[in-house]
Parts: structure tokens; C-alpha cells; sequence
């Protein structure tokens, strides 16, 4: 497996800084995993060689670093994050402008890996907590169809335009929700709900809750190593 490497500054307004890895020279896939609040693009490095020991697909690894902006409910500390948080409920007086903001920088993502030479049909776009709500985010709202989507411990963002927003193409991925049933930061009754949501646009939700709080178990990198041999066979 190829050492990380972390790209150089771009522009914020186009591309965001990452982090890469390749697990194999020249791989037919990428994989676009966007961390949580406060984390950055070097959180789930460790997990590649977990998924790739469980026999995941050979893949080129994207991790790109959020924008750093205030939080509320942190106190306006400046850290990370892909959208402010103004309350304990996070679904409630949401950061319209900037969930829409990192929507548009990950869709500028999706499109470099096109240029790159990977087909849209061999790209996945991941998140865990916030960056699995942008996940749904933008993956709803692609022209054309990626390979999946996987949210870990998230929920669906601006639930009210989804209906309106969400393309055919987008409804026809299939998409992994991974969620803690003891999770007290995204709950699980919201991550339930965002399910129902996407069921009822016609999404290909596959559904898997751990005995976990928020974070990741080793059950549900198994489980997600499956989904990935299935979606980019």
C-alpha cells in the first residue's frame, strides 16, 4: 500500500486540501471519505488497511480537510467543520449556506476525479457524523450516478429540500447507513428518520446499527468492506 500523501494547498473556493492514498499503483476506483466536526483528513487513514485486510477493492483514498470556521455549539471556536452547529439539535436551524458551500467543494472533488480518469460509476463519496450528512448532501443531488454512498453515524441534511432536489440518478445509488445505537451526538431516532426520507425518495438504503456510541466498530468495517467489493465490482 502506497505511503499517505497529502496534497499541497489549493484553493478553497475549488478543490480543498487532502490528504491521498493509493492502495495499489494505478486503481480503477476512488473513494472520497469526508471526516467528522472538529476532525481532518488523516482520522480514517488507518482504517484503508483495515477495509483492504477484510479484501476491499483496490481504490485511490481521498481525504479532504473541511474548512476551518466557528462552531456554536462549541463556543465559536474556530476548528473543522463542514457546517456550523447552532444547537444540541442538530437538524434544527441548520447552516444552509455552509452545508451548500462544502456540497459545491466536494462536488469540485467528484469532478477532479473524473478528470483524473475515473469514472463516475467507479467513485464513492463517504462521511462519518458531519461528513456523512454531506455526503447525502451532495450525493443526492449528482447528475449522474457514483458507484455509492456510505454514511457513518450521520443523517440526512436540509431533509425538507431533498424531495425537490434529489436527482433520479442520485436515487438509483445504493447507499450504506452504519449507525450506533448508543450514538448520543447524531442519535439514532434522526439517523432513522433520514433513512425513511431517503426510502420514500426510492434510495437503495442498506441499514446496519452496532452497539456503539458515535464512532466506528470493527463490525461495521467488516460489513463495510462487503458493500464496497459489491458497489465497485
Amino acid at each position: 500500500m502506497n505511503e499517505v500523501q497529502p496534497t499541497g494547498s489549493i484553493d478553497p473556493g475549488s478543490t480543498l486540501e487532502c490528504v491521498e492514498l493509493l492502495t495499489e499503483p494505478a486503481p480503477r476506483a476512488s473513494i472520497i471519505w469526508l471526516h467528522g466536526l472538529g476532525a481532518d483528513g488523516f482520522d480514517f487513514v488507518p482504517v484503508v488497511r483495515e477495509l483492504q485486510a477484510l479484501g476491499a477493492p483496490a481504490a485511490r483514498y481521498v481525504f479532504p480537510h473541511a474548512p476551518l470556521r466557528p462552531v456554536t455549539i462549541n463556543g465559536g471556536a474556530v476548528m473543522r467543520a463542514w457546517y456550523d452547529v447552532r444547537g444540541m439539535q442538530i437538524e434544527q436551524r441548520e447552516d444552509a449556506a455552509g452545508i451548500r458551500q462544502s456540497q459545491a467543494q466536494v462536488e469540485a472533488l467528484i469532478e477532479r476525479e473524473v478528470t483524473r480518469g475515473t469514472p463516475r460509476s467507479r467513485i464513492v463519496l463517504a462521511g462519518f457524523s458531519q461528513g456523512g450528512a454531506i455526503t447525502l448532501q451532495a450525493g443526492l443531488r449528482q447528475r449522474e450516478p457514483l458507484a455509492a454512498l456510505i454514511v457513518l453515524s450521520g443523517y440526512l441534511p436540509l431533509a425538507q429540500s431533498a424531495a425537490a432536489e434529489a436527482t433520479a440518478a442520485a436515487r438509483s445509488m445504493p447507499v450504506f447507513m452504519g449507525h450506533g445505537r448508543d450514538d448520543t451526538v447524531v442519535p439514532i431516532g434522526l439517523a432513522q428518520a433520514s433513512r425513511a426520507a431517503l426510502a420514500a425518495l426510492g434510495c437503495r438504503v442498506q441499514w446496519h446499527e452496532y452497539a456503539i456510541p458515535h464512532s466506528v466498530s470493527e463490525d461495521e468495517i467488516r460489513d463495510l468492506a462487503g458493500f464496497l467489493g459489491e458497489a465497485l465490482r
